[in-house]
């Protein structure tokens, strides 16, 4: 079976880019996993209360075809986390999906994996961010580069999950 990990902040991230995505991945029949910096229940900047499967440091790559970075106010801590980088890189280097929404573009730009990718970002002070990581900004609600998919906020949710689906399914 396809596994996706999800990753997210365990304070305010944004509901509808964990939730809807979550959903269209499950729709589509694949199996989803959430990791954060800790374990136990994380909190959504709406109110969604969600379980926490697994911290960062415990995360294999290898056990999943895929790896999404959700985004939400709190999604800011990992824009220069060490170990959320380690795990974009890896995703990367080893060709598997490797995606993120709203702010989380920043992580993989920091990360360096978009280095001469098409991507997108939540406007404003972010797009100067993507371009300063090698990414071109198209201001897509959704861009597929290949095996990197970014999205620019919740509106663009469930778009974003079928991106990823079908990206895995061929």
């Amino acid at each position: 079976m396809v596994k996706i990990l999800l990753i997210i902040a365990p304070e305010n991230f944004r509901d509808e880019e964990l939730l809807h995505t979550k959903q269209e991945l499950e729709r589509a029949g694949l199996q989803t996993v959430i990791a954060s910096s800790r374990t136990g229940e994380a909190r959504g900047k709406l109110g969604a209360r969600v379980n926490v499967d697994l911290k960062l440091e415990q995360v294999k790559v290898d056990d999943y075809d895929g790896v999404v970075f959700v985004g939400g106010p709190g999604s800011a801590m990992y824009f220069d986390d060490k170990q959320a980088h380690l795990i974009a890189r890896e995703t990367f280097s080893k060709g598997k999906a490797t995606c993120a929404i709203c702010i989380a573009p920043v992580i993989l730009a920091n990360a360096g994996v978009l280095k001469g990718k098409r991507a997108t970002v939540w406007n404003g002070e972010y797009v100067g961010k993507l371009e300063s990581g090698g990414a071109t900004y198209t201001g897509s609600s959704v861009e597929v580069d290949g095996k990197v998919i970014t999205a620019n906020g919740p509106t663009a949710a469930r778009d974003f999950g079928r991106a990823i689906a079908k990206a895995l399914k061929g």
